[in-house]
């Protein structure tokens, strides 16, 4: 007797799959079937069952068969039929068992009580009628033709909208054939990196994401560490010992503050005089507060500057949606790296994106998120200013994250004080190049978009209870 897919109800809309194999006639091969979906938890306590009539009809069998087969296991307890409420499955059926020789699946640690890890947009501040309303738009708009395999470039109305966008708000020069459309910064890396668009060696700065450096040390790129001061990224120290320089320069992270413009164009002519290139990772650049927004670097030069940018702390991480704005000799490189159909963003998504940027409603939401997180800092700052005026900060005039500086040697000790009261935040020490040689400093990464508004005040009561106390002078 062959196996055979039933759809269990219309209202449910899923399929099950029955192995009505073995001997014994078809009633006690439906019997065993069941048995064993529900032994295995693929019909789960509750669940209901189609009518004996449907499933006969579905499966090929006389009704009487599977009216007996339903019987059968109400009598022995692995089904409950109600007047009204059909057929299902018992609620103290036998629980699901793991295959035998499996590995279980190891518990998930539990989630933090604060979190104040940099990195994340407060997620419940996502526009999500908007963004509807965009998709909505979109997808009535949209081609034919962009429902086929995708374009590794990315859909032509997206590069459009991000040319006119980065144009007005971030200062870019490009045009949209020059713009291939990722997943994120991360993916950028790896189609330059892992496609071999670029070789090392890399400058980086001394303090940066160990998760880029961990793309690139998977690619094999040495990385080369670049001093920072309070003027950013030591641009007058890239020799000739490094091709390219990837470089946070509208908000260094995590240390804070923009790239001088002495500096800015001590990278562009360096590059062009070397032949080389910069990365200009613009991960927060919308999100000013006391003063205008740094234009990219970008501006200064498209032949020697690559623009990367995402949406991961504008709107959010989950969306994977990322740019690269080209030189215009690496563009087809680039694409022969990313590949023939494109298997990373959705075409939807782009469309909606795009849809989401021409309408205005892009600018309304960075408008909107700028005045929130600078509430949010301002909220930090004034509760260490009541409880631990000692703790000073920078990087505060613009993104998503402060740096509070701590007393010297008392990081590791902060640090383990947070985890122990379930404070999820990192100490500055974990962004530091491994090969870094400037002086380090104590301090804490402290990502005050993150927390739910609900949950941002006790965070910060929690931040405020694990600081070290003043030292003595």
């Amino acid at each position: 007797m062959a196996d055979s897919w039933v759809n269990l109800a219309a209202r449910l809309g899923s399929d099950l799959h029955l192995e009505l194999a073995g001997s014994g006639g078809r009633r006690a091969a439906l019997i065993g079937a069941l048995r064993a979906a529900i032994r295995d938890g693929r019909l789960t306590p509750g669940t209901r069952l189609p009518p004996y009539r449907s499933l006969a009809a579905d499966l090929g069998l006389a009704r009487n068969t599977v009216a007996e087969a339903y019987a059968e296991l109400v009598a022995e307890g692995w089904l409950v039929a109600r007047q009204g409420s059909g057929t299902r499955v018992a609620p103290r059926t036998e629980p699901a068992r793991a295959p035998r020789g499996s590995t279980p699946t190891p518990a998930r640690a539990a989630p933090p009580a604060h979190n104040l890890r940099q990195g994340q947009p407060d997620a419940a501040s996502f526009p999500r009628s908007a963004w509807l309303a965009a998709a909505r738009r979109a997808l009535g708009a949209a081609p034919n033709d962009a429902f086929g395999p995708g374009d590794p470039q990315g859909r032509p109305e997206l590069r459009r909208a991000l040319a006119e966008y980065l144009a007005r708000a971030r200062g870019v020069r490009t045009t949209p054939e020059r713009i291939v459309v990722c997943s994120g910064v991360a993916h950028a890396l790896r189609l330059l990196f892992g496609g071999r668009v670029l070789r090392g060696p890399l400058a980086v700065e001394s303090y940066g994401l160990a998760f880029h450096r961990g793309i690139l040390d998977t690619a094999a790129v040495r990385t080369v560490p670049l001093p920072l001061d309070d003027r950013g990224a030591r641009t007058d120290e890239l020799g000739d010992g490094v091709r390219a320089a990837l470089l946070t320069p509208a908000h260094q992270f995590p240390t804070g503050g923009p790239l001088h413009a002495r500096r800015r164009v001590s990278a562009v002519d360096w590059a062009r005089t070397r032949g080389g290139l910069i990365l200009e990772d613009d991960y927060d650049g919308e999100f000013r507060y006391d003063r205008e927004p740094v234009g990219a670097v970008q501006g200064l030069d498209p032949d020697r500057v690559i623009y990367l940018g995402s949406l991961s702390k504008s709107l959010s991480p989950a969306l994977r949606l990322g740019w690269l704005v080209l030189p215009e000799h690496l563009v087809t490189p680039v694409l022969t790296a990313k590949g023939e159909r494109e298997a990373w963003a959705s075409v939807v998504d782009q469309l909606t994106l795009a849809e989401f940027i021409g309408s205005g409603h892009y600018d309304r939401h960075i408008r909107r998120m700028r005045q929130h997180y600078r509430t949010r800092r301002d909220r930090l700052l004034d509760t260490l200013a009541a409880n631990a005026p000692h703790i000073t900060s920078t990087g505060i005039a613009a993104g998503l994250h402060a740096v509070l500086r701590l007393p010297p040697g008392t990081e590791a000790s902060t640090v383990d004080a947070a985890a122990a009261h379930a404070i999820a935040l990192d100490g500055l020490a974990a962004f530091r190049h491994p090969d870094a040689t400037m002086p380090g400093h104590d301090g804490l990464v402290i990502g005050y978009s993150t927390p739910p508004d609900h949950s941002y005040g006790p965070a910060l009561e929690a931040l405020s209870r694990i600081l070290p106390a003043p030292t003595r002078s």
